[in-house]
């Protein structure tokens, strides 16, 4: 049975870049600039508070995970009141095994880890599509376990260590999926993969992209007439099928182009266009650049 989510998780190719531990005690508060690469943070202990722009406040504790899939900007602070937070740059704060905040003596009160990661896809927004702003999630012992190995790896230098750290992170993002998908905040493709009625559909799409798809085709896989297949996968998904079909195939092609050493011609055919200039015209009117110079790394015409 084909799984979507291992799909988009094998195109992102993530890798993890940075993790620290993060403690703090007293008073304290830190506010950390936009930075546009996911970032994740497991508390390991005692309690804080995170504030991310846009978003409520969340009341952190001991076993909670959270993952930013675009991180904006956001304030981490303290339970004993607020402080003017000390502002922080992560593109710029060094690789230390633990930044301390507050008061510097005695035991910490709180204790993190926390860290972020780069993809190597070429599908812009890919990972925020699927996620809310701000992915909590309580007491799942499989995520606070990854994120511990994560923790090791990076500290480590033993061999092997960069492939260990892409298999990690890769677990973490399906577990913070799947975690996602049962709650009532999901989003996209999740809100798509908790309905039963339109699971097979999105599994059809994927497994066989090269199809010539209908919305008539789709909604017989779901057992339900095609307006009301239409109307429910638009307004669960976030976009209308045939939508959803190009932007998977558009996916695809990228990389197939990219990192697969594929010529145009063979692309169009194993994403569904039996002729390369409809193709090409698609690839150009939804990346902005033709197939050609995209695989050169050209990124316009």
């Amino acid at each position: 049975m084909h799984d979507p989510l291992s799909d988009v998780v094998r195109l992102l190719r993530p890798r993890a870049v940075f993790a620290k531990g993060i403690s703090g005690a007293g008073r304290w508060s830190v506010r950390y600039s936009r930075f546009d690469q996911p970032s994740f943070c497991v508390v390991l202990e005692g309690c804080c508070v995170l504030a991310v722009d846009g978003e409520a406040a969340i009341a952190l504790q001991a076993g909670d995970f959270v993952l930013l899939p675009a991180t904006p900007g956001f304030t981490l602070s303290g339970e004993e009141g607020t402080l003017l937070p000390t502002l922080i740059d992560p593109t710029q704060t060094p690789v230390t095994d633990e930044v301390r905040h507050g008061r510097q003596d005695g035991p910490p009160e709180v204790r993190m880890l926390g860290g972020w990661f780069q993809s190597d896809a070429d599908t812009p927004g890919l990972l925020q599509s699927l996620l809310p702003a701000v992915v909590h999630v309580r007491d799942v012992p499989r995520l606070s376990l990854l994120v511990n190995l994560v923790g090791e790896e990076v500290r480590s230098d033993r061999p092997g260590r960069e492939v260990v750290l892409s298999h990690l992170v890769g677990m973490l993002l399906v577990e913070a999926l799947r975690e996602t998908a049962r709650g009532p905040h999901s989003a996209g493709l999740l809100r798509g993969l908790a309905d039963a009625r339109l699971t097979p559909a999105l599994r059809s799409i994927h497994e066989r992209p090269a199809h010539p798809w209908t919305v008539a085709q789709l909604a017989a896989t779901a057992a339900l007439s095609r307006s009301a297949f239409f109307d429910r996968f638009s307004r669960t998904v976030g976009v209308a099928p045939m939508e959803y079909v190009l932007t998977w195939r558009m996916a695809l092609a990228r990389d197939l182009l990219r990192h697969h050493d594929a010529n145009v011609a063979d692309v169009a055919e194993r994403v569904g266009y039996s002729a390369t200039s409809t193709f090409s015209a698609a690839f150009r009117r939804h990346v902005g650049t033709s197939p050609l110079r995209y695989a050169r790394g050209i990124a316009t015409d």
